[in-house]
């Protein structure tokens, strides 16, 4: 009976007209047309008298399947709704099972109906949760044997920490938007504490209301009729557009109290690696990956999910030929509906063979701002691609626009204030203490930029720490802007740390400090995101540099999704040395 009432109401399936492909369409397809039925709460024995609980979407069509297992910290009592919360990131379950895929959501220890008490976030006793269930799946009678992943964010990064432990059934990941080092990654931005994010997802995602939270299958598919109606293009765009109030008002809730327990620690306490709780991710263990995978990368995020796809597509072990990455335009929406159709056929490919066109993809794809449309690399960054340095070079007043230039200025300074976050300040204050200075290069011909991206200053400031923010962009020919990525450093936690050090991040050691001196000026080097961008005549590119991030982010309705930091430390005043020390180091791709 309850198994009948679970599916009296089949799920909607929202419209899937983006961000589905990466600049291609497949030729066939291994199933379709099987349908969707759902298996509710089902039990996965951890460990003696420990049982997770999954709900099951497997084709109405009897049959054996492969099996795509999910695990992440949140409940899922809203997700296949189609409600738009930052946590619904498994994709809509039909779309999967249609295509001849059992899909299957796992909740956590300690998270609603799911036994036992939770540890801190990704913890290594989750993994072993996680290698459980895949091996539960991959015994079901629905299943053939076969294991796969699929999601994002929190979903998406808890497939290379299992993938490492090479479970026999794992046959393939897809993951998207990850971090793969945490310390650096999710929660220290250049040496300053990813406040504002971890305010927002720890208020928005583990109250206590939804540690408990219920809500029936039946009740899920009716609000999936609601939430993917045609009005969902009237309603998702006025959300977009106010997320920032949203994400204010999920700021301003009370979490439960371990989760604030391990909130303090990282606020207060983890000021280096060894005494933060968090755990270190699977950085420097990704050698250990062989089997095929797809990590995608969307180009928008900034302090969350900006590194790690590229160490992951770096230093995995799997054979060339059986990776790739997607560096994704910039979208950010709620729920999280991207991708689906991708990982459809990447999975076609690898465990039925399908001979859909997948094998020809370039191991990468990425999104070129400016052009619009993705290009192919046999690498990233892209082989062939040729470094160019634009010096600073000071053109006037501070507060005057300034010049990226090809030769280095014998000398000369400019400067800028550094305000703490949340001070108030004196009406005109702008006027006589400029916050952001700005550098542009005029584009005479057109130029592809693509992959790393870094920002090497001569600084000094007349106070012993501080905090720099810079922002790549590009200025159209009509004057609009673009924005294309970001960076930021503590000169205080400058030291590097090689060790650690992609093709597209320089590392830095930030447990760290060496307060600086006043007045003398100190070298820093510190990674932007990767932008892709085609530069065309009448172009132009634009550098602005900061002490707040709040005064160089777009807007969540941009399609960019930046969250303020806690940074400078003081008032004070910061001064860029022109010279041979400060440039911008971009990479120009050969020409198409």
């Amino acid at each position: 009976m309850s198994e009948w009432l679970d599916n009296l109401i089949p799920l909607k399936v929202p419209p899937l007209e983006h961000e589905q492909l990466a600049g291609w369409r497949p030729t066939r397809k291994a199933a379709e047309g099987l349908g969707c039925r759902l298996l509710a709460d089902q039990r996965i024995e951890v460990e003696p008298g420990v049982s997770l609980s999954a709900d099951v979407y497997v084709p109405r069509t009897p049959g054996r399947y492969p099996a795509i297992v999910q695990c992440a910290a949140y409940t899922r009592e809203l997700h296949t709704a189609g409600v738009p919360t930052g946590s619904n990131e498994i994709g809509c379950p039909p779309v999967f099972t249609n295509r001849g895929y059992a899909q299957v959501v796992a909740t956590r220890r300690g998270m609603g109906r799911s036994d036992g008490e939770a540890g801190v976030f990704l913890n290594s006793q989750d993994v072993d949760d996680l290698e459980r269930c895949i091996a539960w799946a991959a015994e079901q009678p629905w299943c053939d044997g076969r294991v796969v992943m699929f999601g994002t964010s929190y979903y998406g990064m808890t497939q290379p920490l299992v993938a490492v432990r090479r479970p026999e059934a794992l046959k393939a990941f897809f993951c998207n938007e990850i971090c793969t080092d945490y310390f650096r990654h999710l929660l220290n931005f250049g040496g300053v504490f990813n406040l504002f994010f971890c305010n927002l997802w720890m208020g928005a995602n583990f109250t206590p209301a939804l540690f408990s939270l219920r809500v029936p299958p039946v009740v899920r598919a009716l609000l999936s009729h609601v939430t993917n109606s045609p009005l969902k293009r009237f309603w998702q765009p006025f959300l977009m557009k106010r997320a920032d109030a949203l994400f204010r008002s999920f700021m301003a809730k009370t979490p439960a109290k371990p989760v604030r327990e391990w909130y303090a620690n990282w606020t207060l306490d983890a000021k280096s690696r060894e005494t933060s709780t968090l755990a270190p991710g699977p950085s420097k263990e990704l050698g250990r990956i062989d089997i095929p995978f797809v990590v995608v990368q969307n180009l928008g995020y900034f302090n969350l999910h900006q590194y790690g796809a590229y160490d992951l597509f770096q230093n995995a072990a799997t054979p060339r030929d059986r990776k790739w990455m997607i560096l994704a335009p910039p979208r950010y929406e709620l729920p999280v509906y991207a991708w689906q159709y991708e990982a459809l056929a990447f999975f076609d490919h690898v465990l039925h063979g399908a001979d859909n066109g997948y094998a020809g993809q370039p191991p990468v794809r990425y999104w070129l701002e400016g052009a619009a449309r993705f290009e192919g690399a046999a690498d990233f960054p892209v082989p062939g691609a040729v470094e160019r340095r634009f010096f600073l070079a000071p053109n006037g007043p501070d507060a005057a626009p300034h010049s990226l230039a090809e030769t280095a200025s014998r000398s000369g300074e400019s400067r800028w204030a550094a305000v703490p976050l949340g001070l108030p300040l004196l009406g005109g204050f702008d006027e006589v203490a400029n916050q952001i200075l700005t550098f542009e290069l005029p584009i005479e011909r057109t130029m592809r930029l693509a992959g790393p991206v870094s920002l090497h200053l001569s600084f000094s400031s007349n106070e012993i720490d501080s905090y720099v923010v810079a922002r790549l962009g590009r200025v159209a020919a009509d004057g609009g802007y673009h924005l294309l990525s970001l960076g930021a450093i503590s000169p205080a936690r400058r030291q590097r740390d090689p060790a650690r050090d992609t093709a597209c991040e320089i590392v830095h050691d930030t447990s760290v400090r060496a307060p600086l001196e006043p007045g003398v000026a100190v070298d820093l080097a510190f990674s932007l995101t990767p932008g892709p961008t085609e530069l065309r005549p009448g172009d132009r590119l634009r550098l602005d540099v900061g002490s707040r991030l709040d005064l160089l982010r777009s807007n969540v309705s941009n399609g960019y999704v930046h969250f303020d930091l806690p940074g400078p430390p003081y008032l004070a005043r910061n001064t860029l040395h022109y010279g041979e020390g400060s440039y911008l180091a971009v990479q120009e791709t050969p020409a198409i």
